[in-house]
């Protein structure tokens, strides 16, 4: 029974509050029997539930990728690899970008909305990158890229400034010692998603330094989020993006 057949039933005397609740405890998540689907998360945040694939088995990662399309029809998954990408396609359509390790099962949103900039240092923070920027268009952002923009070169990232400007949120990402974000926080009017990838030489201590010196920027505007989670970054800014252009439900 859908949630909305309960509530008029419930709004109608037709069954009880305890039945109700009992109902709602029912729907509220599936047992696979090696997870517990949310099924409901979509309704409650806006947002569905995304698998984090690294550490599951292909067989468990197509078990659930099948669970959340039957109830979904749209599904995504971060840190995939080939083996989980070929047995979730033994069970729907799906695509997968080995750069972002971005596993997915629907069609792309036809209209996205708003506008999500990413904006990342070097080549070498691509995948964190794409992470971001795949998870936020998954969600229905539209989202520009401009990769390789990093302070070394710091005419590269003039040249988009008018981009980054017209965006409801920038997503910046940089490994070394981090400070693209810092740079773009005094210069761009739009709120900043510091993203810290565990790119460097040693003393870099696998993102640690970018970690510190995003969260220590003198910059005002910016949001740190953990190094290299791209996907918290995307879905973050997708979240932003929705509520600058209109697209909070009352």
């Amino acid at each position: 029974m859908s949630l909305d057949r309960l509530l008029d039933d419930f709004e109608a005397g037709q069954i009880s509050r305890d039945k109700l609740k009992k109902e709602l405890l029912r729907q509220s998540f599936i047992e696979t029997g090696c997870a517990k689907i949310d099924q409901l998360r979509e309704l409650r945040t806006g947002g569905p539930e995304v698998v984090y694939c690294a550490g599951k088995t292909p067989d468990q990662v197509a078990s659930i990728f099948d669970h959340l399309n039957r109830h979904n029809g749209r599904v995504l998954g971060t840190r995939a690899d080939h083996a989980h990408f070929e047995a979730v396609r033994a069970v729907a359509d799906a695509r997968f970008d080995p750069v972002s390790g971005l596993l997915s099962i629907g069609e792309p949103v036809a209209d996205p909305a708003g506008k999500v900039v990413v904006v990342s240092a070097g080549t070498s923070d691509l995948d964190v990158a794409e992470e971001a920027a795949g998870t936020a268009e998954f969600l229905g952002s539209r989202v520009d890229r401009h990769f390789d923009c990093g302070v070394a070169g710091i005419h590269r990232l003039f040249s988009v400034m008018d981009d980054l400007n017209d965006a409801s949120v920038i997503i910046a990402v940089a490994g070394m010692e981090g400070a693209l974000p810092s740079v773009i926080g005094g210069l761009a009017l739009p709120p900043i998603l510091a993203v810290p990838t565990s790119v460097g030489y040693g003393a870099s201590f696998q993102g640690l330094a970018a970690l510190l010196t995003m969260m220590n920027s003198c910059a005002p505007g910016i949001g740190v989020v953990n190094i290299d989670n791209g996907f918290g970054a995307g879905y973050l800014a997708h979240k932003i993006n929705m509520l600058a252009v209109g697209g909070r439900d009352g």
